[in-house]
């Protein structure tokens, strides 16, 4: 396969020599990269917490969970995508590659479009299904508005970045993101300190940084001379493509969309305890996304290096990449789980200056940041699995395992009387975990016997 010298240097060779260190050569951009994309929303955050009141901190994080279920089925079609291009790359199929590169760009442009106009028209009546107090709701209906103005931009840059990450690189978007995160930041003080736009202007500061690392990953793309090149006078939906895509993708997307579904209704039931509990909980969840997000770029890892290594028909390295990438995301989730724990209180002290709503971010934290590494296995498991081209099993697996038993742990047990605490709703989040994290084991443990003949046993 014919490669510019210059991607040669962001690429990694994923089908060759040690596992261990280029996983971590991987996953560490990746992870910063994540990291500084929800600084954008924590920047939103920090600034209406200190800057415009608890009222506005509650109505921005309040959006979270309903704009993750809006997003989701579309992010999830980037896994098919990442998953293809890995697939192809490590075969060395470059027309197969382009046209896969072409139909992921032309999708992702559709879908942002797409969500906009859901988000923008549906945002109040949704919120209200979300029973988002009503002191908070026209602060929150406005800036899901202004948020998802910046959707196609969203969408471009998930899927461009996918492209990247297939071949290996991870070192690009985390350049892209470290410029668009200081605008952000510029901006969101600019709006609110000095435009005194609140929500509004954090939305839009958020929405202008979007588009900023969408522009520079299509150029990047653009100027590509290897496989991965983009033309943008070739932008077209390739059917066959689609359809593998979608095969890949959809699972992924349905599974997020519901996992996101599940969180919704779980954000109402958080919802009715008040605007201070749903203040402190907004913050945590805002903290403790920092730490799901670095545990996910082992997740991502898994997938892209279990596809290449399946498209190049090397199935005995398979299990190195399983244990190297449990390995570190448990060491990840252990560390920065803990770790935001035991410093949660000076964490929280930036969003809010209230003791009560600090206090109210401490029990969460202590629920779900502490166990974190379990999601994290439970995750690496679904990537393994992806990676190997199952996409239907681990959808099933997780949406009845944590989503379908989150749901029924609210509806029953919390229904309860002296069940009936915010407690109760956080403990469902490490109980769902480590039950769907086991099925996942154990699914690819009957997956390993089935394909023994190809990778050795």
């Amino acid at each position: 396969m014919s490669r510019g010298s210059k991607q040669a240097r962001y690429e990694i060779d994923m089908c060759n020599g040690p596992i261990l260190k280029k996983v971590i050569m991987f996953a560490v951009p990746l992870m910063f990269s994540s990291i500084l994309q929800l600084l954008f929303n924590a920047a939103d955050i920090v600034v209406v917490g200190r800057f415009a009141g608890d009222n506005s901190l509650a109505a921005v994080g309040s959006t979270s969970s309903l704009i993750n279920l809006l997003t989701n089925l579309f992010v999830g079609l980037s896994v098919g995508v990442n998953v293809l291009i890995s697939r192809y790359y490590g075969a060395g199929q470059e027309d197969e590659l382009k046209e896969t590169i072409h139909t992921a760009i032309t999708v992702s442009m559709i879908s942002g479009i797409l969500l906009t106009v859901v988000g923008c028209v549906g945002a109040k009546q949704i919120l209200q299904w979300m029973q988002t107090p009503k002191e908070v709701l026209p602060l929150a209906v406005l800036y899901m508005r202004v948020y998802f103005l910046g959707m196609t931009a969203v969408m471009v840059y998930n899927f461009g970045s996918a492209i990247l990450r297939a071949v290996g690189d991870t070192k690009r978007p985390l350049y892209y993101l470290s410029l668009a995160g200081i605008v952000n930041v510029g901006l969101n003080l600019f709006f609110v300190i000095l435009l005194k736009m609140d929500v509004a202007g954090v939305g839009l500061a958020t929405a202008i940084s979007q588009c900023i690392s969408a522009v520079l990953v299509i150029r990047c793309l653009v100027m590509e001379d290897s496989a991965i090149h983009l033309d943008l006078r070739a932008l077209k939906v390739h059917k066959g493509k689609l359809i593998r895509i979608l095969q890949i993708g959809l699972p992924a997307g349905f599974q997020g969309t519901l996992f996101s579904f599940s969180n919704v209704i779980v954000q109402s039931t958080i919802n009715s305890f008040g605007p201070v509990v749903v203040a402190g909980s907004s913050a945590a969840a805002n903290i403790e996304g920092f730490v799901y997000v670095a545990m996910n770029s082992l997740y991502q890892a898994a997938i892209s290096f279990t596809g290449q290594n399946v498209g190049a028909g090397k199935y005995e390295r398979i299990n190195r990449i399983l244990f190297c990438s449990i390995g570190c995301v448990i060491v990840v989730g252990l560390v920065l789980g803990n770790g935001v724990y035991l410093v949660g209180e000076k964490l929280l002290g930036i969003y809010t200056g209230s003791p009560e709503v600090i206090a109210e971010g401490m029990v969460r934290m202590k629920y779900l940041c502490v166990p974190y590494f379990i999601c994290g296995v439970m995750d690496v498991m679904v990537g393994m699995l992806r990676g190997l081209g199952y996409a239907m099993m681990p959808m099933f697996v997780s949406l009845v395992g944590a989503c379908g038993l989150r749901l029924l742990l609210i509806a029953t047990v919390f229904q309860m009387e002296g069940f009936h605490k915010i407690t109760t709703v956080y403990m469902a989040y490490p109980v769902t975990w480590f039950i769907t994290g086991a099925a996942h084991i154990v699914c690819f443990v009957i997956v390993r016997k089935k394909l023994a003949g190809q990778w050795g046993k």
